[in-house]
């Protein structure tokens, strides 16, 4: 009787930014490496989603023609600071470029934590302070503004501190998008508010296109990507915006595009209301 060969698979190691050959002793420490140097099982789609937000933010980068030194860079929510500290290794490490980097979250103790960190690896242009993405400071030069599911409208703060400060770049991975989720209301599309976990979805979805449309409007490039695969985590949009040129007539038509299913669906959201109050937005739309 003939047995058929069995079939060998192969498989390649894939090339991330942070290589899985050269873990940094504040991947050990957070416990996404082992002393040994190997991932930890339970912490494998964590490293994915660091890496996939370096690689984002490194195609931007190598766009640039002029990186500015030294290049500050906040991440607002940063939590115990998994991605600051990749990011921070990346800008300075890798990319070889001067960095003045700040985390900011509520949690003091892992913030007094945070700190004690990067003063033991030598990471001296890397800080943390304890605060409320709501009432952050909205002074000084800001080159790259990141967050990594800031929960509901934490995200909504950290784009407008983002725009308000003039930030080059913004990357930002939202999370919990309940606020227009208890505002939608419709009489012409009732089907898409008739089943709960349809009109939650639509209602995610609507945030962060709109909060697109209001970052073109007050002059970036944007774009919302997948950030990662849904099955390690179903936060997989990331908003990417990018500072560019762009005529009044753009900006209107696409604030006019986000009022418009604002005033269908009942929206009144937070992002909008901060950036009308701090006068970001064009002139010249029907409201």
């Amino acid at each position: 009787m003939r047995t058929r060969p069995q079939k060998i698979l192969i498989t390649e190691k894939k090339n991330y930014i942070i290589s899985e050959d050269k873990p940094f002793p504040a991947l050990v420490d957070m416990g996404i490496f082992t002393k040994d140097g190997k991932i930890v099982n339970s912490m494998y789609d964590k490293f994915r989603q660091i890496n996939r937000f370096a690689e984002i933010i490194d195609d931007a980068l190598r766009e640039k023609k002029d990186i500015p030194k030294p290049l500050r860079v906040m991440d607002f929510g940063c939590g115990k600071s998994y991605l600051t500290f990749v990011l921070y290794h990346y800008f300075t490490e890798i990319m070889g470029i001067e960095t003045e980097m700040l985390g900011l979250d509520l949690k003091a103790d892992v913030i007094e934590k945070c700190g004690a960190a990067a003063k033991r690896y030598g990471y001296t242009g890397l800080r943390f302070e304890t605060g409320d993405i709501s009432s952050a400071s909205m002074s000084g030069r800001l080159d790259i503004a990141v967050t990594l599911h800031a929960c509901d409208t934490a995200t909504d703060y950290a784009l407008y501190n983002a725009v308000i400060r003039g930030a080059e770049m913004i990357f930002s991975v939202p999370c919990c998008q309940h606020e227009l989720n208890g505002q939608m209301k419709t009489d012409n599309f009732s089907l898409l508010t008739r089943y709960g976990i349809i009109k939650e979805r639509t209602a995610a979805l609507f945030t962060d296109a709109i909060r697109a449309n209001l970052l073109e409007s007050c002059g970036y490039k944007t774009q919302l990507l997948e950030f990662i695969d849904l099955e390690h985590t179903p936060k997989n949009i990331l908003i990417r915006a990018v500072k560019r040129e762009n005529s009044i007539e753009n900006r209107i038509m696409y604030l006019s595009e986000a009022e418009r299913v604002m005033r269908e669906f009942s929206f009144e959201p937070t992002l909008y209301k901060l950036l009308m109050e701090g006068g970001k937005l064009p002139v010249g739309t029907i409201r």
